[in-house]
């Protein structure tokens, strides 16, 4: 029986047995009008009735109810009129976290629910001309490149750390002033109060650094691109508010710009605490050497480990970092990614948000920045 159709499919059954419509009513105890719109598509088989033909024409009713879905989904696509835009609200909807952008001031609505009002703050919030164009979409018909293989919630975070700092006025970027901001950093790292010092430093050697508080799913810790030639940008997220990570990211991002990383694209960084997690890319490996030699000397934390290990007595790890005038932090950190014991030396991983926040430009912890208000 190649019918295509549950009405088909009655209509041969019918032939076959020599029955009439009238003969189908009379057996199934219903007005032979309801058989006509039976047969004629116009009236579906429910699962019930389905039941009712496979006992009387010993067809099972899932022949009967396969058809009658294939119909109606065929009928269903000729009536169907697609609407790009509900592409976009899945994706827009889907993959950013717009409750926690709207609450962090980054999305200026009135009310959340108002799906159009929403639209149009992220479309400016991107730098689009419609949301369509938002270039996380799949079928965007512009690309700016501004990050590779970011989630859509990692590329939120990149464009308000880019919007706060295209605010920000600091002298033009040499290699030259990069290298001596980096001499002038060193001093600091033996108190987390010093940190507070580190915005000016780096503004007046021209770079933008920017604080933005992670958005929950993003995973950030840091990032480095550039506005112009003479203009790079490191924005740090403090996901982790410990002086060791503070200053190997900081120093990790600073070696990216140095090196001129992430000019056509920001260098995107995250989970750096599982740095050796992986395939890791040159230029990672560049940054993530620079940073430790910063953090502490790798020949001198070398010997250190090999006349205290296994035991690492806590007076040993102050006179150590006494002597390279680094707080003790810094060698706990580098302890812990050495020996891979994450549980041990954790009183010395002090906080340093903090210290350093109020003297730089920060977005999150209960601060927005004023950017485009």
């Amino acid at each position: 029986m190649d019918a295509k159709t549950p009405g088909q499919l009655l209509t041969t059954l019918l032939k076959d047995r020599g029955w009439t419509k009238r003969t189908l009513a009379l057996v199934l105890g219903v007005d032979e009008s309801v058989v006509t719109r039976l047969v004629s598509d116009k009236r579906p088989i429910t699962a019930e009735l389905g039941l009712v033909l496979e006992e009387i024409f010993t067809i099972p009713a899932e022949r009967f109810l396969e058809l009658q879905k294939e119909y109606d989904l065929a009928m269903a696509r000729i009536a169907f009129r697609p609407d790009p835009g509900r592409a976009n609200r899945a994706q827009i909807f889907g993959a950013l976290p717009i409750s926690e952008m709207v609450k962090r001031g980054w999305l200026r609505v009135e009310n959340p629910r108002d799906v159009g009002e929403v639209e149009g703050e992220v479309a400016r919030f991107f730098n689009a001309e419609s949301v369509g164009e938002v270039e996380f979409l799949p079928h965007a018909a512009k690309r700016t490149q501004l990050a590779v293989n970011a989630t859509p919630a990692q590329l939120a975070w990149l464009y308000r750390v880019r919007a706060i700092a295209e605010e920000m006025l600091v002298a033009p970027f040499t290699p030259a002033a990069g290298r001596a901001a980096i001499e002038k950093l060193k001093p600091l790292m033996g108190a987390p109060e010093e940190s507070r010092k580190v915005p000016r430093i780096l503004a007046e050697a021209g770079v933008r650094f920017v604080l933005v508080e992670s958005l929950s799913s993003a995973k950030i810790d840091g990032a480095c691109m550039w506005l112009a030639e003479d203009a790079p940008v490191i924005g740090m997220s403090m996901r982790f508010d410990r002086i060791d990570n503070f200053w190997f990211v900081l120093r990790h991002e600073l070696e990216h710009v140095l090196c001129g990383h992430g000019r056509s694209a920001p260098i995107l960084d995250i989970d750096l605490d599982g740095r050796d997690s992986g395939e890791v890319v040159e230029e990672e490996k560049v940054a993530n050497a620079a940073a430790s030699a910063f953090c502490v000397p790798p020949e001198k934390l070398a010997g250190f480990i090999a006349r205290k290990a296994p035991f690492f007595a806590e007076r040993d790890i102050l006179g150590f970092a006494k002597t390279i005038g680094v707080h003790p932090g810094l060698i706990a950190g580098q302890l812990q990614h050495q020996i891979k014991r994450y549980d041990l030396f954790r009183s010395h991983l002090v906080k340093i948000r903090s210290s350093i926040a109020p003297s730089a430009m920060v977005d999150g912890w209960g601060d927005v920045a004023p950017v485009g208000m």
